[in-house]
């Protein structure tokens, strides 16, 4: 599959609306994603599952993948009201509403665990998508169970997540930042953090199997330029900021936080590097 020209980028990041606020970002994040569904070879006319789906940024490059004769459901655990400053509610609101709109149904406050998933038939999709949202499950036992989910309805498993592993020490702070919103959110103390349970590529490895999939294929993707460092450390910082001094989560924080303020740049810190898994 080709690489999606420039001109297709910029459509698709217009009709995001975080492009209103910084269209440089939303750019660089669409053109990411353009290549994770080049990679995954997704063909016009395909039907897929997206489970996380956010703010739409994977929705609207699977629905320009698919084309007019396919069709992406793209479901969220999280209320429509959820995140700033654009919720994903109005993200999903303004994709609806332009030309990619007939062929994305966003269903938010939806988990594919509960009954209400229960009326979807086995083979309803062709690919089941997961780009970025595995970390943000509230335990490893809970993804597997999603996974497992999931298997009768779609022949191909598509996944994307950072790799927990640095290659490089200018990694180190978006590596720190993770793993404090994951042992904040075991000691109970997850609110306003986006990540709860960091997974290395072997843990996830591990959840495959027992749920039904057969990794066929798996490769490092390039992540350079994106800001989901910056962003995850201040969410870090907020997170932290936010918790009793002195309690005991703070002070089992507070070396990962020490060190983080010291490594961390004030803005462009360079993310972790990305890889992409199919199963089957």
């Amino acid at each position: 599959m080709p690489h999606v020209p420039p001109d297709r980028i910029a459509a698709l990041t217009t009709a995001m609306a975080a492009s209103e606020l910084d269209r440089e970002a939303q750019e660089v994040q669409t053109r990411y994603r353009a290549e994770l569904v080049r990679r995954w070879d997704i063909a016009p006319g395909d039907r897929v599952l997206e489970i996380g789906c956010g703010q739409g940024d994977m929705t609207a490059v699977l629905a320009d993948a698919v084309g007019p004769d396919g069709h992406v459901l793209a479901v969220d655990v999280a209320d429509p009201s959820y995140g700033a400053p654009v919720t994903v509610g109005e993200s999903a609101a303004r994709l609806t509403a332009g030309p990619l709109g007939p062929r994305i149904d966003f269903r938010f406050g939806f988990d594919v665990l509960d009954e209400e998933a229960a009326g979807i038939p086995d083979g309803a999709f062709d690919h089941v998508v997961l780009a970025h949202c595995s970390w943000y499950f509230d335990s490893a036992a809970r993804l597997g169970r999603t996974l497992a989910r999931v298997r009768p309805w779609a022949r191909t498993l598509r996944f994307a997540e950072w790799d927990l592993t640095p290659r490089a020490a200018d990694r180190v702070p978006h590596l720190l930042a993770v793993l404090a919103q994951g042992q904040a959110a075991a000691y109970g103390h997850g609110e306003g953090a986006n990540v709860r349970t960091p997974m290395s590529r072997e843990a996830l490895r591990a959840l495959l199997g027992p749920a039904g999939w057969e990794p066929v294929a798996e490769e490092g993707v390039e992540s350079t330029g994106l800001q989901d460092a910056d962003w995850e450390i201040a969410i870090c910082r907020e997170m932290y900021a936010a918790l009793e001094p002195g309690s005991a989560v703070a002070r089992a924080l507070r070396p990962t936080l020490d060190t983080l303020d010291a490594l961390a740049l004030p803005r462009g810190n360079a993310t972790l590097d990305a890889y992409v898994l199919t199963a089957r």
